[in-house]
């Protein structure tokens, strides 16, 4: 029998109840993958990170969504920030290690911010779907669409669908008989983020992101890898920099989000927002084929 301490803390919130739950695994050492899995699908949260030691960084972190491993994630990336913070010296400023590569994070109080782990140099793809058919898919018209849908990595691979309003947007209404015209990014199940820069409110977007899962669409509050990946798509279009927005997400889920993206005259892209921690427990496990010693 073992015990092993968690935490809940809540990502890019502005208040108790807001933001985008996380579970954070403080000492991952002991859990093989299987059991690594199998409590991320107990948690049933979009993402369970497991912290574990480093040679080369404060902490290395493993990201777990219900049904598989992530090279990187934006919300669970300051929310283990904030606990390796709490439970070493590490102080305002550090590393964090991904499968997707070294992550620099620092703080202001509790508020976190991150540094994509390919910013300055995203991957850029033509999503060969039509237009129409992929937002058919989200219940919007081939109108709706700002610019055409674009594969963007910065650190995890996503398509990003520009859209021409904010109302657009909040209009969204995803059809899961269509999936087959959402393409997936070859490794995970489908998503794709829907934003639209707001022309009464210069520097807000608002932002909404989607993802299958067993057959069902699924809304994630709010989704720092796509912010991060917005502002690579902005990159991608040589936007004048630096560059700073304020991004407005999960609303339509009663979750509201804030998040800020900063891409430098360097072509750094950040992405930050505030973290609360809102509980503390221990999961004991029996000694089972999915625990070790």
């Amino acid at each position: 029998m073992t015990t092993h301490a968690f935490r809940l803390l809540n990502v890019f919130a502005e208040s108790t109840f807001g933001g985008n739950p996380l579970c954070v695994f403080e000492d991952g050492r002991g859990l093989d993958d299987a059991t690594m899995q199998a409590l991320a699908r107990q948690f049933n949260l979009s993402e369970t990170t497991f912290l574990l030691p480093s040679e080369r960084a404060a902490a290395r972190v493993r990201v777990f969504t219900p049904d598989y491993e992530l090279p990187f994630a934006g919300h669970p990336t300051l929310g283990s920030a904030h606990v390796v913070r709490d439970r070493s010296e590490a102080g305002d400023a550090f590393m964090l290690e991904f499968a997707a590569g070294p992550v620099p994070v620092s703080a202001s109080g509790d508020v976190w911010t991150l540094t994509a782990p390919a910013g300055g140099h995203p991957g850029i793809a033509a999503c060969v779907k039509p237009g129409a058919a992929l937002t058919g898919v989200f219940g919007l018209g081939a109108g709706d669409l700002a610019a055409v849908p674009t594969w963007v990595d910065t650190g995890v691979r996503q398509l990003l669908l520009p859209l021409a309003t904010p109302e657009a947007v909040r209009r969204a209404r995803p059809d899961a008989s269509r999936l087959e015209d959402w393409p997936g990014n070859g490794v995970m199940r489908r998503s794709a983020y829907l934003f639209a820069f707001d022309p009464a409110r210069p520097g807000k977007v608002v932002s909404r992101y989607f993802f299958e899962m067993q057959g069902s669409v699924i809304e994630d509050p709010g989704t720092g890898s796509a912010c991060a990946n917005l502002g690579g798509w902005l990159l991608s279009r040589d936007a004048p920099l630096p560059l700073a927005y304020a991004i407005e997400q999960g609303d339509a889920v009663g979750r509201p989000c804030r998040l800020s993206l900063n891409v430098t005259p360097e072509r750094t892209v950040r992405v930050g927002g505030r973290v609360i921690e809102i509980a503390r427990g221990v999961v004991t496990l029996q000694d089972s084929p999915h625990s070790t010693k």
